[in-house]
C-alpha cells in the first residue's frame, strides 16, 4: 500500500506542468523509438531555448554539474579559479573534480553576489578563469567581471543555475561571458525533471561541446577528440519543452507570492525580505530572508515543525565544507560577509503549491514563533 505523505510546504517543490500535454510528448518519444543521442526532441528543445534566451548557441546536458565540468574541460581550465563561497557546493566540486583549485572570494552582503573590488588581489600565475554566480537569479556586475577577465586574459563563466528567465537590464542572462551554464532541475522555476544546458555565442565553443557531451564521437564510428557521456534523454526534453510554454505563468505567480510576502513580512523587525533590482528581472524562484542569526536554526526547525520546509542557503559556505574545511590550503580563507549572509539566510517556499492560504499559513506560523520568544 502507498503510504500517504502529510502534505508540507517546501522550497523546490516541482511545478508539474500539464499533464495531458507531458503524456503526449513523453508518447510522441516513444513512437519515435528514438529515446537519447541527440534526438528530435533535443533538438527542438535548443532551438527553442536559443529564441527564448537570443543566443547563438544551447547545448543542452544531463544536469549542470556536468555542464560545468564538461565547459571547463572544453576551456582547457587550469591551476586556480576565482570562485564566490556562497554557492551550491557543486560549483566548487566541479572544479575539484577536474583537479582545478576554487579560489573564494567573498560576496556583498546586501546583494549576495561575488564581491568584484575583491578579485583582482585573488589573481595569481597560476589563474585560469573567473567563474560567477548570478545568486537567486540576480545579474551579476557583468561589465566590471568581463573588464577583469580582459584585463588578465582569463576565461569568465557562470554558473546560473537560478537564472533562467531572468534579466540583466532588458537582457536575458545566458549570453555573457565566455559561457553560462544552467540547470533545469525539478526545483528550478523552469525544469526539464533533470538537466541543464550551456549557452554560449562562441562557435568553436559550441562545436567542441557537442562533440564532448557524447564521447568525442564525430558520426557512427570516429572519435575527433576526448569526451564523455553527457547527454540530454529525449524524455527530459519532452518535459522541458513543456514547461517552457509554462514558464511565464510560473514566474507571474511567484512575483505574486514575493510581494506577499514583502507586503505581510514587513510588519515584523525581526525579518528582511531580499529585495531584488528594479531595474533587471526575476524569476522570483528564490524568496531568500534574513532573520537574526542567533535564532536562525530554532526558527528554521519551528517552520519544520509545522510542515513548511524553510531552508538555509548556503550554510556555512563553500569553504566551510569538505573537502575544503579539512584542507590546510584553506586555513587562512577570511570571508566574513559570506559567513555573516550564511548564518542569517533562510530561503522560503514559492511556486504553485502556495495559495492565500497556504501564504497565511507561513505568516501565522512565523508569528507563533515569535510569540513562543516572548
Amino acid at each position: 500500500m502507498k503510504p500517504r505523505l502529510k502534505k508540507a510546504f517546501h522550497v523546490g517543490k516541482p511545478n508539474i506542468p500539464n499533464k495531458e500535454k507531458l503524456l503526449s510528448k513523453f508518447s510522441e518519444v516513444l513512437e519515435n523509438e528514438w529515446l537519447t543521442n541527440n534526438g528530435p526532441l533535443v533538438q527542438e528543445f535548443e532551438h527553442k531555448i536559443k529564441q527564448y534566451l537570443g543566443v547563438k548557441h544551447c547545448i543542452c546536458v544531463c544536469n549542470a554539474t556536468i555542464g560545468l565540468e564538461l565547459l571547463q574541460r572544453a576551456l582547457d581550465l587550469q591551476g586556480e579559479v576565482i570562485i564566490p563561497s556562497f554557492t551550491f557546493i557543486s560549483t566548487a566540486n566541479s572544479l575539484r573534480w577536474q583537479k582545478i583549485r576554487p579560489v573564494f572570494c567573498d560576496i556583498k552582503e546586501d546583494t549576495h553576489l561575488i564581491d568584484t573590488d575583491l578579485i583582482e588581489e585573488l589573481i595569481t600565475e597560476k589563474t585560469s578563469a573567473i567563474l560567477a554566480v548570478p545568486i537567486w537569479g540576480q545579474p551579476c556586475n557583468y561589465p566590471v567581471l568581463e573588464k577583469i577577465a580582459k584585463k588578465y586574459s582569463l576565461k569568465l563563466i557562470f554558473d546560473s543555475a537560478h537564472a533562467f528567465g531572468c534579466k540583466s537590464g532588458d537582457v536575458f542572462i545566458g549570453g555573457f561571458g565566455d559561457a553560462e551554464v544552467f540547470s533545469f532541475h525539478a526545483t528550478k522555476a523552469f525544469s526539464s525533471g533533470e538537466g541543464g544546458a550551456i549557452t554560449t555565442n562562441s562557435d568553436e565553443l559550441a562545436e567542441k561541446l557537442r562533440y564532448m557531451r557524447n564521447f568525442g564521437f564525430d558520426g557512427f564510428d570516429k572519435t575527433v577528440r576526448l569526451g564523455t557521456n553527457a547527454k540530454m534523454s529525449e524524455f527530459a526534453a519532452a518535459y522541458g519543452l513543456v514547461s517552457i510554454d509554462e514558464l511565464q505563468s510560473v514566474i507571474n505567480h511567484n512575483a505574486e507570492i514575493y510581494k506577499g510576502y514583502i507586503k505581510q513580512f514587513s510588519q515584523f523587525n525581526e525579518i528582511e525580505i531580499l529585495k531584488y533590482s528594479e531595474h533587471d528581472y526575476s524569476n522570483h524562484q528564490y524568496a531568500v530572508a534574513h532573520v537574526q542569526a542567533n535564532y536562525r536554526d530554532n526558527l528554521v526547525q519551528h517552520f519544520h515543525n509545522n510542515n513548511i520546509l524553510v531552508r538555509r542557503y548556503f550554510y556555512p559556505g563553500c569553504h566551510r565544507l569538505e573537502p575544503y574545511k579539512s584542507d590546510h590550503s584553506y586555513n587562512n580563507t577570511q570571508l566574513p560577509n559570506t559567513e555573516n549572509v550564511a548564518s542569517k539566510v533562510i530561503v522560503l517556499p514559492t511556486g504553485y503549491q502556495l495559495d492565500k492560504k497556504g501564504m497565511k499559513k507561513i505568516f501565522d506560523v512565523y508569528a507563533s514563533f515569535l510569540e513562543q520568544k516572548k
